[in-house]
């Protein structure tokens, strides 16, 4: 039950306008750049009202996906899930940037049901026989929502970088773990491998907890979807992106709601 409520808090974070959002989702790792042959991170995860401050739902780990510098997939290790956060510890052996992503992909429905109103979240195989067949009014979204962070040993690189080409994701131009205070950064953002063009895009800064305004900043993508940030402090940094649109894989589906967001770290200069 755990687990099927965090990824309803997850779903309705990640398709709500970004100025809506109370509740972010997130992973923070011990380190984001590291050296050494027995290297290891230890990475948090969470939906939570402050950045980064587990204080509202464990981050569900079932749909994490890491992938090393040579591309090939690798398994977190030491998984749990608690109350407000889940954790995994992480190997990182390869030189390169590794990706470690939680990947949702499924459908939201709205229906009515003997006069009252009714939600479902899940998987397009599951749909059918979800739904009772009398089923009135019945409103279908498609969802793909990415969360991510980077985490690189030695020097940054490797195809780990490379895009899916599925759904919204962020394509490094400057590399995600080369990032200082007071220097601009730029990446690029694609939709189904595709420019992004005319996106807002957010970025928050970390330690929320303690400032009374969140100081978030925002810019919009160009027609090659790149957009950049000038970082004003060291810290970590919360990034999002979301959009809409009406291509979707499932015919019931009317529309795709589709997220993107990664945690990035600033260092000083």
């Amino acid at each position: 039950m755990k687990h099927v409520l965090a990824r309803a808090v997850l779903c309705a974070a990640l398709v709500l306008p970004v100025a809506a959002q109370a509740h972010k989702m997130w992973m923070v790792p011990s380190a984001t750049v590291i050296s050494g042959d027995d290297a290891w991170v230890t990475v948090d995860a969470a939906v939570s009202n402050d950045l980064y401050y587990p204080d509202h739902f464990p981050a569900p780990l079932d749909a994490l996906v890491i992938t090393a510098p040579d591309g090939s997939i690798v398994k977190p290790e030491n998984a749990a899930t608690g109350k407000y956060r889940s954790t995994f510890d992480l190997p990182v052996p390869q030189k390169g940037t590794y990706r470690l992503a939680i990947v949702n992909q499924g459908l939201f429905a709205n229906y009515e049901i003997d006069g009252q109103k009714k939600r479902w979240r899940g998987k397009p195989e599951d749909m059918k026989s979800a739904i009772p067949a009398g089923a009135k009014q019945v409103q279908v979204s498609e969802m793909a929502n990415r969360v991510e962070t980077f985490v690189t040993q030695g020097s940054p690189g490797g195809s780990a970088l490379k895009p899916t080409n599925k759904g919204l994701e962020l394509v490094p131009v400057t590399s995600p773990n080369d990032l200082m205070a007071g220097e601009k950064a730029t990446f690029q953002l694609l939709l189904d491998g595709k420019p992004a063009a005319n996106l807002k895009v957010v970025a928050i800064e970390g330690a929320t907890r303690y400032r009374n305004a969140q100081g978030e900043m925002d810019t919009t993508t160009d027609k090659d979807g790149k957009f950049s940030f000038t970082w004003p402090n060291a810290g970590m940094y919360w990034v999002n992106a979301s959009t809409e649109d009406t291509k979707t894989s499932v015919k019931e589906a009317k529309q795709r709601r589709l997220a993107y967001t990664a945690t990035l770290e600033v260092l000083p200069q």
